[in-house]
């Protein structure tokens, strides 16, 4: 007997070695795998800079020297809103006009670099807050003998400050307030300018620039965008200002007029954007990129008027996606005149060669000829030189990557460029000019093609690479998870300790490496960037781990080819569930109300189905129905959260019943079958056997404080400091008290949840209080399924889930079933509606500040900042909280389940990684970056959240099923 004890013992010491060595060894490859995530997650991130944000600018290129004689001899900018009588009378009298298209981002800073360089927003400027031109470029005031500009201290110095040649003046920084009529900032640009006039009469040095050649004359008229931000178009002030440009316009024309006496003066009159009714600019509605473009002086034609033969729709789409010859609104009172409209780009050509000069070299604009005065042959000659100079830039390009390419294709179109240079040449010696016109307009088209073909030269590489490395990651997750936490598990473990076996494992790894090393050769001769080097590197190791498991990929797929067909079509089902789940969640960034439809519908299928499995006298199926109808209301309401400190205070007395009802359920439930592995009975009673109490009081404390606060910033008091010191220790001791509850489930969730409340209500202005306690009984819900699904599969499920879970590496779990794949997709939608339940994440901005004044009386930004941070993180909190309860109730691994959250959140990773747009407007851009960006830092983000509710509930005991089933029956 003493022998066989022995022998047991030792047996028994052996596995249990085994099994702690099997534990060592998965808890040293997830740490190791946790950092390869958030370092490839981090470098892949970067790769959108790399794709979507290059610089389209190139230096080198040679000038185009224009053959003809300059129309003009200077050249007046004027840049501001029309709609007024002598903008009007030079239309029908003197010149040309029609409407200039802008393309996102309608703002200032690029739309006068699509004015004077030619080109439009460099993408690159998201790396520069968008407030400076990343890169220096060309303009048509480099070209010009000299410059005079005046105007708003945002765009002059931009364009300005730094270039020779140029004199220029900014309004002082005293005009900053806007709030009233802004008129009087356009005067002063005029003042200025008609003050140079005057003093070059005493100047003879002044006056001898003055009468030079190629001469621009540059006036920003801030005025009507200002009122239009303060005062909203068609309001009496912004007219007013309208008609101050006008003035302003005239009296410019009618001063050069007054002072040349030669008739060598072209105008130019445009705008940099539009403006919405609303007053704001920026996105692609036509308010914001239909611009005025009007045009008169030396070197312009005359006005024209419509006829059948002079206005065809040609198909032909400008930047923003508007039709060529679209129908002049009847309200303007024009449609008698020919308009001819331009793409905003096409201006810096149309003034380069009104004033004889090359265009900039880095302009894409392409000249209109009918707005310029000329003769046949100059006229072809104009158009050649803007080809030329459109050609060069694409030939840059193609040599810049020719040099640095090891296989160069070309761009097929062009191979004989030259070819056709010349036989335009032939045309224009043989005079015929029209068709030397239309080769060199269709040379144009060919080169500006060209161009996006070399900017976009790289990106099926680059996403190739980003998409093999995603797949490869995720590839990677699920030969961990099914290596780690499924019945395959053992086979892992002893893969890995059969050290004999690894000789082919080290062959893989040699050839990834030489593989990796020929790679990074041809990206080294290639003279790549080194993130280029890095993105490879990722993808390439990762699939080189990938092969290296090849032993266990062989035994999986014998595993699976042994499955009946029943088996695979319910991992396919499984499968299109989770991707439907997870492309409804990519789309809910830009459409919140998705999760009122998800919640309606998920309320009544749940209700429906907990109906056919127990009895409706339990209360669960309608109590879960309620709270996902509950829910479903808060992302039908906006985003802006609205003022309402009644619902605030309402909403602390909802906390506390929700608290009192659970607690009632923890203590009372002896005779309900369905809720008792989720309450206290006999586990461990508090330290504290008056903490529900306390913490209920810190709660209504928290709303009392809330309408004292509000009350003091109302009437413009200042907030007290005993006020302050309350209301910080009311939210510093209430997050803590959770610590000391009852570790039962229910007990800890609802301590928990009480807990944060007072620090959330004391941040909190509006019904995102209410939202909190619709999401706690969201969570309850879940809780309560999950709970039942467990009583229900008790025989089936759980009792052969831990036969033979003597290899298993899980402590006190079971392994995972493909079931089980729904919690981690209920917790994504759940954690998806604590972005979205009360505005946009993505942008703080969409969060009233007003709150934190509860906490700080004084201005601080880096405060402000952390108090919004942490309120918007407690919904989160409190998600995580009940997923890791759920996880325990289950008894499944929470790592295992963390590593499926990663997975799924990778899904929709590359899913916005093809959203990510380098046009649009500001918020459009940014809003694409940050979605792309938030849903790759949660390979981080959630670990950490993890890591701080873990301090919550890892000490949490659930009520075993046995047990429960027995008092049942």
């Amino acid at each position: 007997m003493g022998g066989g004890e022995r022998e047991v013992g030792e047996g028994s010491n052996v596995k249990a070695n085994a099994k702690r060595r099997r534990r060592t060894w998965l808890k040293r490859k997830e740490k190791w795998l946790v950092v390869l995530g958030v370092v490839l997650h981090a470098v892949y991130m970067l790769s959108i800079f790399d794709i979507y944000f290059k610089s389209p600018i190139v230096h080198g290129m040679d000038l185009v020297t224009p053959r003809f004689k300059a129309p003009a001899k200077r050249l007046v900018l004027l840049v501001g809103k029309f709609r007024a009588p002598f903008l009007r009378s030079v239309i029908e009298e003197k010149g040309r006009w029609g409407v200039s298209h802008a393309r996102p981002p309608t703002e200032s800073r690029p739309g006068h670099v699509s004015i004077i360089a030619g080109f439009y927003e460099d993408p690159s400027a998201v790396t520069k807050g968008w407030k400076a031109n990343p890169v220096e470029f060309d303009s048509v005031f480099n070209r010009s003998r000299h410059t005079f500009s005046y105007g708003s201290p945002d765009i002059v110095p931009i364009f300005c400050a730094g270039l020779p040649h140029t004199t220029w003046n900014s309004y002082p920084h005293d005009f900053e307030d806007f709030a009233t009529d802004a008129s009087f900032l356009d005067e002063w640009s005029f003042d200025q300018f008609k003050g140079l006039l005057n003093r070059s009469k005493e100047d003879p040095k002044l006056k001898e620039l003055l009468l030079q050649d190629n001469l621009v004359v540059f006036l920003h008229l801030l005025g009507c965008d200002s009122n239009g931000h303060a005062h909203r178009p068609f309001s009496s002030i912004y007219l007013n200002n309208v008609a101050v440009v006008d003035s302003i316009a005239e009296r410019v024309y009618n001063l050069l007029e007054d002072y040349y006496m030669d008739n060598r003066t072209s105008y130019v009159f445009t705008a940099d954007h539009g403006m919405h009714d609303k007053g704001s600019h920026g996105d692609g509605h036509p308010t914001n990129t239909d611009t005025p473009l009007v045009v008169w002086g030396a070197g312009v034609k005359q006005p024209k008027l419509v006829s059948s033969s002079n206005h065809s729709d040609c198909g032909f789409r400008f930047v923003d996606e508007h039709m060529h010859d679209t129908p002049t609104p009847t309200e303007w009172g024009l449609h008698g005149i020919e308009r001819v409209d331009v793409n905003q780009a096409d201006i810096a050509p149309l003034m380069s060669t009104l004033l004889g000069l090359p265009c900039p070299v880095n302009s894409v604009g392409s000249l209109p000829l009918d707005y310029i005065d000329m003769i046949k042959e100059d006229e072809v000659e104009a158009v050649v030189a803007n080809t030329k100079q459109i050609l060069n830039q694409f030939l840059r390009k193609s040599q810049t990557k020719q040099s640095n390419s090891l296989y160069f294709k070309p761009f097929k179109p062009l191979g004989d460029y030259s070819s056709l240079l010349d036989k335009i040449e032939d045309l224009i010696s043989i005079r015929d000019y029209a068709a030397a016109r239309k080769l060199s307009e269709d040379l144009r088209v060919l080169a500006l093609q060209g161009l996006h073909y070399f900017q976009t030269y790289d990106w099926l590489m680059l996403m190739t690479v980003i998409i093999l490395g995603y797949i490869g990651w995720m590839t990677y997750i699920v030969l961990h998870v099914l290596q780690s936490y499924t019945s395959l598990a053992g086979y892992m473990f002893r893969k890995e300790q059969a050290d004999h076996q690894t000789d082919n494992t080290r062959k893989v790894q040699l050839c990834g490496c030489l593989f990796l090393g020929l790679l990074c050769i041809i990206l080294f001769k290639e003279h790549s960037p080194p993130l280029y080097h890095a993105y490879t590197s990722m993808t390439v190791f990762l699939w080189t781990q990938i092969f290296s498991e090849y032993r266990f990929i062989k035994a999986l797929w014998k595993e699976l080819y042994g499955r009946r067909i029943n088996y695979f079509a319910k991992i396919l089902a499984t499968g299109v569930f989770s991707v439907f789940i997870l492309e409804f969640l990519v789309n809910s960034f830009t459409q919140r109300k998705l999760y009122t439809w998800c919640f309606l519908v998920s309320g009544v299928i749940s209700f429906l189905y907990l109906l056919k499995l127990i009895p409706w006298r339990s209360g669960v199926p309608i109590f879960v129905c309620v709270a996902c109808w509950f829910l479903s209301v808060f992302t039908l309401m906006p985003a802006e959260i609205p003022d309402n400190n009644r619902l605030v205070i309402g909403s602390g007395v909802m906390i506390i019943m929700i608290g009192v009802a659970a607690r009632l359920l923890d203590l009372h439930t002896e005779g309900n079958k369905y809720w008792l592995s989720i309450c206290n009975h006999d586990k461990k009673q508090p330290k504290f056997p008056t903490l529900f109490q306390l913490q209920a009081l810190l709660v209504g404390l928290s709303s009392v404080m809330v309408s004292i606060s509000t009350s003091h910033r109302t009437q413009k008091q200042e907030l007290l400091a005993l006020h302050q010191i309350t209301n910080w220790s009311i939210a510093g001791i209430s997050i803590v008290l959770p610590l000391f509850s009852a570790n039962g489930l229910l007990s800890r969730l609802t301590s928990i949840f009480l807990g944060f409340a007072p620090t959330f209500l004391l941040l909190s202005i509006g019904y995102e209080a209410v939202f909190y306690g619709a999401l706690a009984l969201a969570l309850m819900a879940w809780i309560l399924v999950e709970n039942t699904l467990i009583y229900l599969s008790k025989v089936n499920r759980l009792s052969s889930s831990f036969n033979n879970m003597e290899d298993n590496v899980i402590l006190d779990g079971r392994y995972l079933q493909l079931s089980d794949v729904r919690i981690p997709l209920i917790f994504m939608v759940l954690f998806n509606v604590a972005f979205f339940g009360t505005g946009n994440f993505a942008s703080i901005a969409s969060f009233e500040i007003s709150s934190v004044y509860r906490f700080i009386t004084v201005f601080s930004p880096f405060l402000m900042a952390a108090l919004l941070i942490f309120k918007l993180f407690i919904p989160f909190l409190l998600v995580i909280c009940v997923f890791s309860a759920i996880t325990k109730l289950n008894r499944l691994p929470r790592l295992g389940c963390y590593f499926l959250v990663i997975l799924f959140s990778d899904v929709m990773t590359m899913h916005f990684f093809f959203l990510v747009r380098n046009t649009g407007s500001w918020m459009e851009i940014g809003n694409s970056i940050s979605h792309f960006g938030i849903v790759s830092a949660q390979v981080v983000f959630v670990l950490l959240l993890f890591a701080v509710t873990n301090i919550y509930t890892k000490d949490i005991n659930i009520g075993s099923v046995d047990r429960s089933s027995r008092k049942a029956m």
